[in-house]
């Protein structure tokens, strides 16, 4: 093969399979940095061994194997000139004598996700370190999803990572009698994982198939550990809002709104079984947040036609969601619901209470849902005014492009 072949396949391996590789080789190990430096310079020599040797029949194993011995290789270096040689002589005996099968590769990241989602590690640190590890979202994305600086949220990972290795978390799953207790925390990192699939922080591109489907496997995943409602739920929100992707843009690349989608794209697989795992969560009784956000979603996913939704039934369950997880944002979309049903002018009145409290001030689709309320009850200065405050809060160009066309649409 020649080098631009064999460097194309590199890629691609890059692409598909190095949150994998990462996961095995840091489970391998125990420390993260440590298996990203073993992770790249294994992709590293891939290129030449690979146009020398043939690409091998699981390129995968071969990238685990190559970063163990890069590492093991590391430390025999440091062991050479560090004061400290007896520790470094037993992490490379340990090394040595730890064992991997490919087959453990597939739920590495599941393991790695309750690793950072452990009890131990400070909360506000938890899912940026699983979206870093795990998805390989940049730091600047995480911020973004965060709304915080990039600067923040790289200490709160440099300070997870040194608490895994100096308190020796381990990278596992935990016990069953043990799992009902950690499930919060990963079910709200999966969910974090898929929203910034569906719906891309920034960039030119308003969704991200490969976030999206790596939360679709880590819920099924997470659903065979642990079958309850709460797994149930999530896995049905995820799969109701992933048969609506190919509608949410044109075939131009521009946002359509869900009034506007043809319902004819929607994956109507994925709907029957987003809409089954909703009614099995429900008919539990201990169904939470996630439940009735599915059963949201299934309202929209079973009306034939944007006219015919059941609005009234979905401000209910909002009202009903808002009980068990009070949010500005859950208010928003409330708000957005009772639009629909009772005109616009009830919804712009709370907006502008959440607004009033000081929450949703740096959340663009607040000023988005403000304006388009607005425009609707013919003010137009203060639509023009809340389109203008939304462009300054959006850094991803479709919904940029579609803020901008509504701006227009008023002149």
């Amino acid at each position: 093969m020649s080098v631009e072949a064999v460097t194309a396949r590199v890629e691609q391996v890059y692409r598909q399979d190095s949150r994998r590789i990462l996961a095995t080789l840091i489970r391998l190990l125990g420390d993260f940095d440590l298996a990203e430096e073993a992770m790249h310079e294994a992709f590293f020599i891939a290129v030449e061994r690979w146009q020398r040797d043939g690409v091998p029949a699981n390129p995968r194993a071969w990238l685990v194997s190559a970063g163990r011995f890069k590492a093991i290789d590391s430390l025999r270096r440091r062991a050479r000139f560090n004061a400290a040689q007896p520790l470094l002589i037993a992490q490379l005996e340990a090394l040595e004598q730890s064992d991997w099968s490919d087959d453990d590769v597939e739920d590495d990241r599941l393991r790695l996700i309750f690793t950072c989602c452990h009890p131990a590690l400070a909360a506000d640190a938890q899912v940026p370190l699983t979206l870093r590890e795990v998805c390989d979202l940049t730091t600047e994305e995480i911020a973004r999803a965060f709304l915080a600086a990039p600067a923040a949220i790289a200490q709160r990972i440099v300070r997870a990572k040194a608490k895994i290795r100096d308190a020796k978390i381990p990278y596992q799953v935990p016990s069953r009698a043990e799992l009902p207790d950690r499930l919060d925390s990963v079910l709200r990192v999966i969910y974090l994982v898929f929203n910034e699939g569906y719906s891309a922080s920034m960039g030119t591109e308003l969704t991200r198939e490969d976030l999206t489907r790596e939360a679709i496997r880590l819920g099924r995943l997470l659903m065979e550990l642990l079958p309850e409602a709460e797994v149930m739920g999530l896995l049905a929100l995820m799969l109701l809002h992933e048969s609506r992707r190919l509608a949410r843009t044109s075939s131009s690349g521009e946002l359509v709104l869900l009034d506007e989608q043809d319902r004819s794209l929607w994956d109507a697989e994925l709907i029957a079984e987003g809409c089954a795992l909703v009614e099995a969560a429900l008919s539990t009784r201990r169904f939470g947040p996630y439940c009735l956000q599915a059963a949201i979603a299934a309202v929209h996913a079973e009306a034939p036609t944007a006219q015919e939704t059941d609005w009234p039934q979905i401000v209910g369950l909002y009202e009903v969601l808002l009980r068990a997880m009070p949010s500005p944002v859950i208010e928003l979309n409330r708000a957005a619901a009772l639009a629909k049903r009772d005109g616009p002018l009830e919804a712009l009145r709370l907006i502008d209470a959440i607004l009033g409290r000081g929450e949703l001030l740096d959340y663009h689709l607040a000023y988005s849902a403000r304006a388009e309320f607005c425009r609707q009850l013919g003010r137009l200065d203060e639509a023009r005014a809340a389109y203008q405050r939304a462009l300054e809060l959006t850094q991803q160009l479709p919904e940029r492009r579609f803020i901008e066309g509504r701006l227009a649409g008023l002149e």
